[in-house]
Order: C-alpha cells, then sequence, then structure tokens
C-alpha cells in the first residue's frame, strides 16, 4: 500500500511539474561581424515559436511592451546609430486598441559599432514581449554578450 502511495505521488508531482512549466517560445542568438578595422555589426536574432511573434521597436505608448535593446557603455566601442529592424507586419489589434507591428518566426536586429578597440565583447540586455492569438507573456529581460574579434 506504502508503495502504490509513493508510485502516485511521484506521478502527481511529475504531471504537475509539467504543467508548471514556464513557456519560453523565444531563444536568442549573437553573432558580431567586422566590416572594417574600426566597425563592426552586430547581429541579435530572436527565434520564435511557431504561433508567437515579438514586437517592433517602434510602437507607440499604450500597448503591448515594444523590444528594447540597452549597450553596457564602454570606451572599447561606441554605437553607430540606432539598432535596425527589418519591416514588421503591421495589424489593428483589438486588445491594445491600436495599430501594432510585430515579428513572427524569427527576426534579426542590427547594430552598427565603432571600434576603438581591436578586439572587444559588447555586452548589454534586450527586453521583449511575447504573445500569441490566446495570451500574452510577460515582458522578459535577457542579458546577452557578443565578443567582437
Amino acid at each position: 500500500m506504502k508503495r502504490i502511495s509513493l508510485v502516485l505521488t511521484l506521478v502527481l508531482f511529475t504531471v504537475l511539474g509539467a504543467v508548471a512549466q514556464i513557456e519560453k517560445p523565444v531563444t536568442w542568438a549573437y553573432a558580431a561581424k567586422k566590416v572594417s578595422k574600426t566597425e563592426a555589426i552586430l547581429y541579435i536574432k530572436a527565434n520564435i515559436e511557431d504561433g508567437w511573434h515579438i514586437y517592433s521597436q517602434n510602437l507607440k505608448p499604450g500597448g503591448p511592451s515594444k523590444t528594447t535593446f540597452t549597450f553596457t557603455p564602454s570606451s572599447d566601442y561606441a554605437l553607430n546609430g540606432k539598432t535596425t529592424e527589418p519591416k514588421a507586419i503591421n495589424y489593428y489589434d483589438e486588445n491594445f486598441k491600436m495599430n501594432v507591428s510585430y515579428f513572427g518566426n524569427g527576426v534579426t536586429f542590427q547594430q552598427k559599432i565603432k571600434l576603438n578597440k581591436g578586439a572587444t565583447t559588447v555586452k548589454g540586455k534586450v527586453e521583449f514581449m511575447v504573445c500569441n492569438d490566446k495570451q500574452c507573456l510577460p515582458p522578459e529581460e535577457v542579458s546577452f554578450s557578443i565578443p567582437v574579434k
């Protein structure tokens, strides 16, 4: 009898653990490419599961959380312009009662930098919100570290 109770308890905790898993529909990948001795481009890619999307950097206030990038200041490099993104999908979102711009499947953001040193590591964070047609997850912040050689 004790053995059956133990087995049932283990099964219950296994099922509860599977149900309570936090969804992570977005993963990030990073790369850098030197375009000259003093310039490089950072590539920050969001891989997004089917059915989910993240929002553009260019949203008006009052809607979902836009994607934002924050770079840690360093004397090794300087940002050259703003972080760029490809053309987003635009639509009127009934939930937010406004036009929004988003990316599904995946998107690669780019940031040009001016190098003050031959090699460096660019650190920072990206904050984003991910939604599907049923729910939005709370905004998430992910730190990154991109070597530039």
